[in-house]
């Protein structure tokens, strides 16, 4: 029963604890009552609410037993599995799209963000754009890769000038900037080598790594997979990583002008 129950990703036995103490999901349960909570109707799930039941632990009680194994499990750091793509009945999954505009709408104090391509910029960073405005000390890293043409044949510094001029006029959709940098190795064609990380590090607490790239396609319709934890050591090796490939200048600021 606890195995089956701790199976769940968090979101959603956090929402099966909030219909249990609304009085949204009572005994006897049934298929359709869970179907209506967590979107599917997993047997294990509705076998080990009814043992509980059985138990004497149901609605409010049941609701903080849910809330209790949260807690005993939270310092193991438990990953949430992240897909793209189409859904497999009765195998539980958190959702790639929604995952990225929880992280991004969420944010309070800090967060890195790091993707290879992205397409359609105002769409992709609209939700990034506003927390920004809506919380003035968030600070917002992005790392993006600078793709190099194949037969372009210009300098480093105009292709880096070209996608600063069409990032910052057209791809950023807010007043509020974020730090920009990119892998300089991308757009020098003597040296191998590009930004091929997608992560997102939230608050220094949530970490995010996904195939997913910032796009309709890799959100929505590719088949991708990612980890999304709540580890506040991996968040911040992370971040650190990250900012230490700044601070040795292996990543260079994107211009502002």
């Amino acid at each position: 029963m606890i195995r089956d129950l701790a199976a769940l990703p968090t979101h959603l036995r956090k929402r099966l604890a909030q219909a249990l103490d609304s009085g949204r999901l009572v005994p006897p349960y049934s298929p359709v009552s869970l179907q209506s909570v967590l979107g599917s109707a997993d047997e294990k799930i509705l076998a080990a609410l009814r043992e509980l039941a059985d138990m004497g632990i149901a609605g409010r009680a049941a609701a903080n037993w849910l809330r209790a194994l949260d807690a005993a499990m939270e310092p193991v750091g438990r990953p949430d599995l992240v897909w793209s793509g189409p859904e497999v009945e009765g195998v539980p999954a958190r959702d790639t799209r929604r995952v990225y505009e929880e992280l991004f709408s969420s944010a309070r104090r800090s967060l890195w963000a790091v993707s290879y391509a992205y397409f359609d910029g105002p769409r992709v960073f609209d939700l990034l754009a506003k927390r920004m405005e809506a919380v003035p000390e968030l600070r917002v890293t992005l790392l993006l890769n600078i793709d190099r043409g194949h037969l372009d044949t210009s300098s480093p510094d105009e292709v880096v000038r070209r996608f600063a001029n069409r990032f910052w006029k057209k791809d950023w959709p807010g007043k509020v900037r974020p730090a920009v940098f990119y892998d300089p190795r991308s757009v020098d064609p003597d040296t191998p080598g590009v930004l091929h990380a997608k992560a997102v590090v939230a608050d220094d607490k949530r970490v995010f790594v996904t195939s997913a790239n910032f796009t309709g396609a890799a959100l929505d319709h590719n088949i991708e997979l990612g980890l999304l934890l709540r580890d506040r050591p991996l968040a911040l090796s992370v971040a650190k990583h990250l900012q230490g490939l700044i601070d040795h200048k292996l990543l260079r600021a994107l211009p502002t002008d």
